[in-house]
């Protein structure tokens, strides 16, 4: 076996190998050698080489998105380190675990005009989850920090930060360790909660009919077959999901936009919750989001061990508990009461999905009508990645197949690396992936295809309008030269020549007709990964849509 010459790199090795981290991916660099020579010299750890730092965070990002474990970022010292942050943000936001070691110089070599450093230490202090900033020589100081950043990335479920100095040489290499490192579980305590304290809130549960429960981002199957049945079969109860909660039942609304914006202010106010539940994730719908604020609550209960945002601005109780330990407790302490709450909007259901299918049978080649027929064609038992912005939004209007998991960015709502999680998602995963994406996210990612690791059956679904369409839909939109440039961001590029040169299959569609056939050719090989682009008007996809909410009434 080969090993790192450096102490300090061997003890950082032993310590990820005890702990079975083993997913590493390292962008090419000098200063961070002896990490790279260890872990891509040991089999047990599995290294991928992704060049651009900001697309192999996302990559890494969506192994661990898939796996639940903690993914590795190794980079070289200076700048290279920034490109980790807008990744490194969202799984903050997003929860999911992440751990970046950086390569530094040493400290007498900061801030002396010395090529290739920055103040590297605590530099992600906004957003990280702990920071383990190392010394030179090896320590059962530095054994334990490192030992606490990966235990905290684990039980926090979030991003951490290693910062270990190297000084020159740093290729040489050893046959044996000549270092034994101090490794650590973190005393991690079961979650527990108080029967009693939780009967004040069955009792105020039990004397209200009307409670609503929204549903943001979730893992598929997360959330208990039983939970999902109680809440199907109690009258007093509206069950609010989106297409990124991953949780299906035919009495749920999952099209939230479509039930509520046609309201008017008398329809808000009978629909205003007693009770508010909300567990998972960040939500999607500004819409909702906006009904909340508004239309208060009287109680919100938030549920998730670690953390509750009060989005709505009335939060009035987080349970620090998983969904299910808290439901398992919870709804045998509760009782149905007799309420035409659920009863009311499944008659406005009914009616939106009449009004729903009249408009989209008649509406032409655009946006709108191209999200539902890509996502009536999914694969059933496929994973759906979607990008930010007007992807996520359109998905979100279309009924998905309970078969599908899904997936989005949705911590910090950014385009920036939609394409190179996806791309690592699936190399995680066993699944057939398809990937949903506008123009514009897919070209500012287009390093995320630099990436040798994309699976033969990962497909592409480019959705080209020819700038940034989500600007026509908001408040505000004029057709002046300045929208149109700094605003929509109006180009005529295509992927066509990116697909060849990266070697993806190449398809394009512009109808109906050769959107179907594109579909079919899409899914019927699984050779190269693939690549659907599919051009829509850039002028009627906003009208198309608008006219959409106006016509469900």
């Amino acid at each position: 076996m080969t090993y790192p010459k450096i102490p300090l790199a061997q003890s950082i090795l032993q310590i990820f190998l005890a702990k079975e981290i083993i997913n590493i991916i390292i962008s090419p660099g000098s200063r961070n050698a002896p990490l790279t020579i260890g872990f891509a010299s040991n089999p047990a750890f599995q290294c991928y080489s992704i060049a651009d730092e900001r697309a192999a965070a996302f990559f890494a990002l969506g192994i661990a998105q898939q796996t639940g474990k903690p993914t590795v970022l190794v980079c070289t010292s200076g700048s290279a380190l920034l490109n980790y942050y807008p990744a490194f943000a969202e799984a903050f936001y997003s929860q999911i675990p992440l751990i970046v070691i950086s390569a530094d110089r040493p400290q007498s070599k900061i801030d002396i005009g010395d090529g290739q450093t920055i103040r590297q230490e605590n530099v992600f202090a906004n957003h990280s989850l702990y920071n383990a900033n190392l010394l030179e020589t090896v320590s059962e100081e530095n054994d334990r920090k490192i030992n606490e950043a990966i235990n905290t990335a684990i039980d926090q479920k979030g991003p951490v930060h290693i910062n270990a100095p190297f000084e020159e040489p740093l290729y040489e290499t050893v046959s044996e360790l000549s270092v034994n490192s101090l490794v650590f579980a973190s005393p991690k305590e079961p979650q527990t909660i108080d029967i009693k304290e939780l009967q004040q809130y069955a009792n105020i549960w039990n004397k209200s009919s009307r409670k609503l429960i929204l549903i943001g981002v979730n893992d598929p199957h997360a959330i208990a077959d039983s939970t999902i049945e109680a809440f199907a079969n109690d009258e007093s109860v509206v069950v609010m999901t989106e297409n990124t909660s991953n949780v299906h039942h035919s009495s749920f609304i999952s099209n939230i936009d479509t039930i509520i914006t046609p309201f008017s202010a008398e329809d808000f106010e009978d629909f205003r919750p007693e009770i508010l539940i909300t567990f998972g994730g960040m939500v999607v719908s500004k819409r909702i989001k906006a009904f909340l604020r508004k239309y208060q609550p009287k109680y919100h209960w938030h549920i998730d061990s670690l953390r509750a945002y009060d989005t709505f601005g009335c939060l009035t109780h987080h349970f620090e508990i998983e969904p299910n330990a808290f439901f398992n407790a919870f709804l045998p302490l509760t009782e149905t009461i007799e309420s035409n709450y659920f009863s009311n909007l499944n008659v406005i259901k009914g009616i939106r999905k009449e009004k729903h299918e009249i408009y989209l049978s008649k509406i032409p080649f655009t946006d709108f009508k191209v999200f539902e027929k890509v996502i009536t064609t999914l694969p059933q038992n496929s994973q759906l990645q979607i990008s930010n912005s007007s992807a996520i939004r359109y998905a979100q209007l279309i009924p998905i197949d309970p078969s599908i998991e899904v997936y989005c960015n949705r911590g910090t709502s950014g385009i920036d690396g939609s394409t190179s999680t996806a791309i690592g998602a699936a190399a995680a995963n066993a699944k057939q992936t398809v990937f949903i994406t506008g123009d514009i996210g897919f070209l500012y990612d287009s390093n995320a295809l630099w990436n040798n690791y994309i699976p033969k059956n990962f497909k592409i679904i480019l959705i080209n309008n020819g700038g940034g369409g989500i600007f026509r839909i908001l408040p505000g939109h004029n057709e002046t030269p300045v929208f149109n440039t700094f605003f929509e961001t109006s180009h005529n590029l295509t992927a066509e020549h990116l697909a060849k040169m990266y070697g993806l299959d190449y398809a394009a569609a512009n109808d109906e007709m050769s959107l179907f056939e594109g579909l079919d050719s899409l899914y019927a090989q699984n050779d190269r990964p693939s690549i659907l682009e599919v051009f829509t008007p850039t002028l009627e996809n906003n009208t198309v849509l608008l006219q959409y909410f106006k016509e469900l009434i």
